[in-house]
């Protein structure tokens, strides 16, 4: 039987990433992140995809499409926006805002439909993983608005695999640092223009792997929690 997923934050980076793995493997991919037009791009590449234009942060427009996409086993949940880096007395009303609108509201509705859709559908069960980041443990400089979000899924996810139980729906969380994507691609030519040292990064395609494997657990085993990083970063020690 063909497994089916929803990537959110499909159309670059880490979900483009996830979704070329899965298509692969001969999943049914729904692709779902605001344009059309890109998700149309990565959807040429795999045999089985879902075209999902859905603004993560519209409450009805998720619903519906969860369940128009019909028997689902696993949402990769992994839509994120970093605003512009800033101490706490520099950031804007409107960044918080957008922070928390995406990050935290957008992967609420998300495992909120899919956890619904599990619940009902027949065989009942599915599992969740929620994307974090290490920085919700060893945040950058100015990350105020990304780091206090990434907080709040370590607790969505808790949250989650608990009432998950009587339903056979899993729920686990991949934190990940320094994957190579255009978003960590920003941060290393910032450190070239201003002389410092560039951190270590990992191929993205690493983490593809590693929610892959996170994925095809049978629902009786769960991976509540991983860490996957750049071997050298400093995440780890102290001065």
């Amino acid at each position: 039987m063909t497994r089916s997923i929803i990537i959110t934050g499909a159309s670059g980076g880490i979900g483009q990433a996830v979704a070329e793995l899965m298509g692969t493997k001969g999943w049914r991919v729904g692709l779902m992140a605001r344009r059309r037009d890109k998700l149309e791009e990565v959807a040429a590449g795999i045999a089985d995809a879902v075209v999902m234009p859905v603004d993560v942060t519209k409450a009805d427009d998720v619903a519906q499409a969860f369940s128009s996409f019909g028997t689902l086993d696993v949402l990769f949940n992994n839509a994120g926006i970093f605003t512009p880096a800033a101490t706490i007395d520099e950031v804007s009303l409107e960044n918080w805002q957008a922070a928390l609108d995406v990050n935290l509201t957008g992967m609420f509705l998300c495992a909120r439909a899919a956890f619904a859709q599990m619940r009902h559908q027949s065989p009942q069960g599915g599992r969740i993983i929620n994307n974090g980041s290490i920085s919700a443990h060893s945040p950058r400089p100015g990350s105020v608005t990304y780091t206090t979000t990434k907080h709040a899924i370590t607790g969505l996810t808790k949250t989650i695999s608990l009432d998950g139980r009587p339903f056979d729906i899993a729920c686990g969380q991949i934190d990940i640092g320094n994957a190579r994507t255009d978003l960590l691609q920003g941060i290393i030519d910032k450190a070239v223009a201003d002389n410092q040292p560039v951190p270590p990064t990992m191929d993205v395609n690493d983490v593809a792997r590693a929610v892959l494997h996170m994925a095809e657990l049978p629902l009786e085993a769960n991976v509540l929690n991983m860490t996957i990083m750049a071997t050298k970063m400093d995440h780890v020690g102290r001065g």
